[in-house]
Formats: structure tokens, C-alpha cells, sequence
């Protein structure tokens, strides 16, 4: 395949779309005195569930804020293929499932990527 049809291709393959989701925490208290058990059990299925959407491309990047008030949010930014598969997956995310994260849900577009991605660890 010569570069040309390469750009075609992709010049008629429109992008998959976008979508942001923000989710804070339903108790504050989680942040600021601890997780109850059941909370760290869903974190960390909330975690795994995000980890395996990155792992198949669906979760483009996902993290949090380093605060602990009322202001804390997380955001997970992925593509699907419409806005009700987006919501699908914001819906089958355990913290939101369980109630232990509220979560909005926003179309979004990424304008820029750096090519050197984040640091290493």
C-alpha cells in the first residue's frame, strides 16, 4: 500500500468518537477519612475495569485530581461508537454501578496528543 492510498484510507474512515466521563466520589468522606471496605473493593474493581477498557483501546487515558475536598473529580476520556455505548460504558463502571461515584458524561474531542505520552514511572 503506497502512502497515498494510506492517507485515502484514513481521509474516509472518519475517527471514532469521543467522550468524557467525570465521576467525584458520592462521599466525600471516602477522600478525606478513608474508603469502608466496600468502598476500597469497588476502587479497585473500578481500577481493573478501566485498566481492561485501556488495555483494549476503548479508555484512552484515565486518572484523578490530587485533592481531597469537594472539588475532586476523576475523568476517564474513550471512544464508542455513540453516545448510548458511551453511556453503557460509564454506567458498567463498579464505582458508578455501586454508587460509590456519582459520573457526567460529556462528548469530547481530544485537540492534542503529545507523541512522547506521559512519563514513566
Amino acid at each position: 500500500m503506497s502512502d497515498a492510498t494510506a492517507r485515502d484510507d484514513r481521509l474516509t474512515e472518519p475517527p471514532m468518537p469521543q467522550f468524557l466521563y467525570r465521576i467525584q466520589p458520592t462521599r466525600l468522606g471516602m477522600l478525606t477519612e478513608g474508603p469502608t471496605e466496600r468502598e476500597a473493593q469497588v476502587v479497585g474493581e473500578h481500577f481493573a475495569y478501566l485498566s481492561g477498557l485501556t488495555d483494549k483501546g476503548t479508555v484512552l487515558m484515565a486518572g484523578r485530581t490530587l485533592t481531597a475536598d469537594d472539588r475532586t473529580f476523576g475523568i476517564a476520556v474513550l471512544v464508542a461508537r455513540t453516545l448510548a455505548e458511551a453511556e453503557a460504558i460509564m454506567k458498567d463502571d463498579p464505582a458508578v454501578k455501586h454508587g460509590v461515584m456519582r459520573a457526567e458524561l460529556f462528548p469530547y474531542r481530544v485537540a492534542l496528543w503529545s507523541r512522547s505520552g506521559p512519563p514513566a514511572e
